[in-house]
């Protein structure tokens, strides 16, 4: 009989334990390492496969502890995130209760909204972060882009059946399935029906439970009205803080069911309700952007120069013509900007 390879190192390592088991009758050499090799590997197999323990060294479907994962995303918010008090206090009250809620009656499902880079991609990376640790990497976090994953219209019922597909199999396999829907202003109108299903309140379909699936879309639709609520607040020399999200949901919630170039026009998901939040992105002022730009030098490692600060910051452009409050652009330029301006 011979022993499997890498039995024998693992019987001769656990040798010097032999009397601490007491006394022992005489045992044939291979008849005992055997016997030793068999019980390593047995107790090694029970370690592993101790939950905690194995999603230690392999990523899990609900890694992080939800509580956790609740005060990990406030922290990050109110760290990173510039000029947009209802986004941090919605999508902390809206996450936070849904991973703490042990029976959800739906998924969540939240829409951004807001102009190019006021910060709707950066908090979908944060959102996915604190749930897992590989955040937008994770196998467990699944995204995609209108313009490349859904680019021909003729093909729209190809994709509805593609989608429904990979919903349902990612889903089977983890319950905590992240679902992230960008450019869905570009997105040809009828296709994101197609997971009507998925984000209603059904306990079970076809015998798996989206409940604790959640879905997050991102669209510039509907950033003209949020503009509109905020000029009127600045106009009235009350400040963006004063803006209360029942100033624009219902606005926001209807601009984007009427708009044609909406992936959301004349939706089932906006006309039953399957939306929980419509989550306006106020856009950004020149000191938030200044606050991007110390932000980004401070995690590159380099002292702040006050000076190239302020002259990046100068450089962006904004709106209104006259008044010139709003970057045009959010922070989204400025990373470049910095790599001009910094010899990295």
């Amino acid at each position: 009989m011979k022993l499997r390879r890498g039995a024998l190192p693992v019987a001769l390592a656990l040798l010097p334990l032999l009397p601490l088991l007491g006394p022992a009758r005489a045992v044939e050499p291979i008849s005992l390492g055997l016997a030793i090799a068999g019980a390593a590997a047995s107790a090694l197999t029970g370690f592993i496969s101790y939950p905690r323990v194995y999603c230690y060294f392999r990523e899990c479907c609900l890694q992080r502890h939800d509580r956790r994962a609740a005060a990990g995303l406030q922290e990050s918010l109110d760290r990173k995130l510039f000029g947009q008090h209802l986004v941090n206090k919605v999508i902390v009250k809206a996450v936070k209760g849904f991973l703490n809620n042990t029976d959800p009656k739906k998924p969540l499902a939240l829409s951004l909204h807001g102009w190019t880079g006021t910060g709707k991609n950066f908090v979908s990376k944060i959102i996915a972060e604190s749930i897992y640790k590989k955040g937008l990497k994770s196998k467990y976090v699944h995204q995609f882009v209108a313009t490349l994953h859904f680019p021909h219209a003729d093909s729209i019922n190809l994709y509805k059946d593609q989608l429904q597909s990979w919903i349902r199999g990612n889903v089977s396999i983890c319950p905590r399935s992240l679902f992230i829907f960008d450019e869905m202003d570009k997105m040809h109108a009828g296709l994101i029906d197609s997971i009507k299903p998925f984000l209603d309140y059904y306990e079970l379909l076809n015998g798996v439970s989206y409940r604790k699936a959640i879905f997050i879309f991102l669209s510039n639709a509907g950033a003209e009205k949020i503009t509109e609520v905020a000029l009127d607040f600045w106009r009235k020399g009350r400040t963006r803080e004063d803006i209360q999200l029942t100033d624009m949901q219902n606005a926001l919630s209807v601009s984007v069911f009427n708009n044609k170039n909406s992936g959301f026009w004349h939706s089932t998901l906006i006309d039953r309700n399957l939306i929980d939040y419509f989550v306006p992105f106020l856009p950004l002022e020149y000191k938030h952007v200044k606050m991007c730009v110390r932000v980004e030098i401070e995690s590159r490692g380099y002292a702040v120069d006050e000076d190239i600060l302020t002259r990046i910051a100068d450089e962006m452009t904004y709106f209104p013509r006259d008044e010139r409050i709003y970057s045009d652009k959010g922070c989204k330029t400025v990373y470049a900007k910095l790599d001009y301006y910094y010899d990295f």
